[in-house]
């Protein structure tokens, strides 16, 4: 990732620049048409190496806010901008008692800017790490049409139902996560110092041991012998894949591939086109011109493959397709979906169907996510069972044999 320093046009014809980090100058060019920012120059920032402390605050406040911040924020300011507080002391008393230090110190900066007489949303587009471009537009919107605070209050709105979604998923998949790593940690325990304890006592029988016995003597001395290069070799893979996953190919194969993951990635799908259809509907509602809802949508899903679709999309529509025919094209959709799109189109009422889209995807997340775990149980069961067996063979086969050659004799 590199940084690089831009300067364009906003939709009011404001000259706004900043600084983005992107992989090139190309992928820069396409956030800043995302957010509505035609670009006139973009050029590659070479940064000296800064001091620790400054590099550490410099960190501090690039980091992009959770969720809840943003969405206490949101809140906060349609809140005092409904009750007739103007934007600047609104912004300025939700900075003094803002816990983020990004977030803080964003909002210190737009408050200067708007001192200085920059618009809100323009000065917003300088932070992109911490006001993403859909919330850049929904303000921009807001703006324009003199309804700043319903802007704010449809954007809290959007972030609440996307960190729901995001928690019923992190809920249903809390449960078997924590036993397949228990699983792992307890094979490994048994494999270092339970097992090489029966070994010995196996050896002194004199006799050929069971398979099961035979299997786990074999796993546990491989893993006594070789345990520093598998531990090596582990913290390797570990470090090759986050490496390949902060590529742009890596990151995309892996957005691609856990649509298709077992159990788990018809829910991430459908969740992900939750978040599409109500962001399109909130955007389309706000005014923003198809073509542009379509762009910042786009990056709105954070999953390059579908952002790659619905980039695609945006391609057809502007070769003068209709929407109805590049949702096909995109194969993102079901035909259910699909027909609300089409009479949304021909009805006018495209918003108003993608927000019924929405809450359809929702409501099956929702339905799918509670079931997700007594899905999951009888698959954990049954390892676990397998895992059991192969332990009580292994140990007590050998036992069984010794007792019954004892009273043989």
């Amino acid at each position: 990732m590199a940084l690089f320093q831009y300067k364009g046009r906003n939709q009011t014809g404001e000259i706004i620049t900043g600084e983005y980090e992107a992989n090139s100058s190309n992928e820069t060019a396409n956030y800043l048409q995302s957010a509505g920012i035609t670009p006139i120059q973009i050029d590659l920032v070479t940064l000296k190496a800064p001091h620790s402390s400054s590099k550490w605050f410099q960190l501090k406040t690039n980091d992009t806010p959770h969720i809840t911040d943003l969405i206490m924020f949101c809140r906060q300011m349609a809140t005092l901008l409904k009750a007739g507080i103007s934007i600047l002391p609104a912004l300025q008393g939700i900075k003094a008692h803002m816990e983020h230090k990004g977030l803080a110190h964003a909002i210190d900066e737009v408050a200067t800017d708007l001192e200085n007489g920059r618009s809100l949303s323009g000065s917003m587009q300088r932070f992109p790490t911490i006001f993403p471009p859909l919330f850049i537009s929904m303000v921009n919107v807001g703006e324009s049409t003199g309804q700043l605070d319903q802007a704010f209050y449809q954007t809290y709105l959007y972030l609440e139902i996307d960190k729901e979604t995001q928690d019923q998923i992190k809920s249903a998949t809390r449960y078997p996560l924590f036993v397949i790593v228990s699983l792992v940690l307890a094979i490994i325990i048994l494999n270092i110092f339970v097992i090489p304890s029966f070994s010995q006592v196996f050896d002194s029988f004199g006799s050929d041991l069971p398979w099961a016995t035979q299997l786990l003597i074999n796993t546990s001395q491989f893993t006594v012998n070789y345990w520093p290069a598998l531990f090596t070799a582990f913290i390797l893979l570990l470090f090759g894949v986050k490496t390949y996953m902060q590529t742009e190919r890596g990151k995309y194969q892996w957005d691609k591939y856990k649509l298709r993951l077992p159990l788990v990635g018809s829910i991430i799908e459908r969740a992900t086109l939750a978040r599409f259809s109500r962001a399109f509907a909130m955007a389309s509602r706000a005014g923003v011109p198809i073509s542009q809802t379509l762009a910042i949508v786009s990056r709105a899903v954070d999953n390059d493959f579908l952002e790659d679709r619905v980039m695609t999309m945006r391609e057809g529509l502007e070769h003068g397709e209709s929407l109805t025919r590049t949702a096909v094209a995109s194969q993102l959709f079901t035909p259910l979906v699909l027909q609300m799109i089409s009479v949304g189109e021909d009805s006018g009422a495209i918003d108003d169907m993608l927000e019924e889209v929405a809450n359809f995807y929702e409501r099956e997340v929702e339905f799918d996510t509670k079931k997700l775990s007594s899905a999951i149980e009888p698959i954990l069961i049954t390892v676990i069972g397998v895992i059991v067996l192969v332990l009580a063979l292994g140990i007590f086969l050998p036992m069984w044999d010794l007792s019954g050659a004892a009273i043989g004799r």
